[in-house]
């Protein structure tokens, strides 16, 4: 299927990350190449997702008309995802070329909210995230996706936290976590040191039961083949470390997973563990 003519395009400047078709699947698709538009957005609806695609764009590939542009909502990011006991989880928008893309989550909680990886840098959102009240912590999942990590915490007055194997990519976080020990950042929060990406690799949890994971890039969900993908291509240290890390992970209760790159997905009671099997026989 070719690109589909309208007053949305997407131009060379593609670098094939993702957040487009991740966000709003509905317009735009990967070609194996780059990404393009499969359908214009018809009503206010859906010219209000396929806006916010081209402002989340971290390379801005996306074009439309100007008349369209001035409509870009000033409110889309944060964008909430899920509703979980233990706090509400936003998608930030703002992608950053410095983390190829990466996606970025706002966990908000009474016990104070957690930016887990660093979105680009900017105001507005910065703006809208502290209207969320008092960020307590910025969590680097690893060496990939910390972009502007440093103004970030400077302009909402927060710790980062990262592992001690990936600290030289923001060695001045106020913590590091320590070999492979889960380090609860308080009872509903907990890292969990996930080497094979990268040496520093962890994964962040939110609750007990009925989880929300997010995984950096250890691991993502592939819709088309509907499998869990822990990816060798795309491992940067050690491949069968990370699927060791992958085995440890399969006695959670995951509702949400919601990764660095790829497709977030909610899986019922019971897939979690299936999912993982799948992935270790696979592997």
């Amino acid at each position: 299927m070719g690109a589909v003519p309208g007053p949305f395009s997407v131009n060379d400047r593609c670098i094939d990350c993702g957040t487009c078709w991740q966000f709003d699947p509905l317009h735009f698709a990967p070609t194996g190449s780059s990404s393009q538009v499969i359908r214009q957005p018809e009503g206010e609806a859906e010219t209000r997702q396929a806006l916010l695609a081209l402002q989340a764009c971290p390379v801005a590939a996306i074009g439309t008309t100007p008349e369209l542009r001035r409509l870009t909502p000033s409110d889309g990011f944060p964008a909430l995802v899920t509703r979980h006991a233990a706090g509400d989880v936003y998608y930030c928008g703002w992608a950053s070329r410095r983390s190829f893309g990466a996606s970025s989550w706002l966990v908000v909680r009474p016990e104070g909210n957690v930016l887990i990886d660093s979105p680009r840098w900017s105001a507005p959102l910065a703006r809208r995230i502290a209207a969320f009240g008092r960020l307590q912590a910025l969590v680097l999942t690893h060496r990939d996706d910390v972009a502007d990590h440093q103004r970030w915490a400077k302009a909402l007055g927060c710790s980062r936290w990262i592992h001690q194997a990936d600290a030289d990519a923001a060695p001045d976080a106020e913590h590091q976590v320590q070999g492979s020990a889960v380090v609860a950042l308080d009872g509903a929060l907990q890292l969990i040191p996930c080497p094979g990406h990268t040496a520093g690799s962890m994964a962040v949890l939110l609750g007990e039961r009925r989880s929300v994971l997010f995984s950096g890039d250890h691991l993502w969900w592939r819709p088309e083949q509907a499998v869990l993908v822990a990816s060798e291509r795309y491992c940067w240290w050690d491949f069968q470390e990370q699927l060791r890390s992958v085995e440890r992970l399969k006695e959670l209760d995951v509702a949400w997973l919601l990764p660095g790159h790829g497709h977030a997905h909610a899986f019922a009671p019971g897939e979690w563990r299936a999912a993982l099997e799948q992935t270790l026989a696979f592997n």
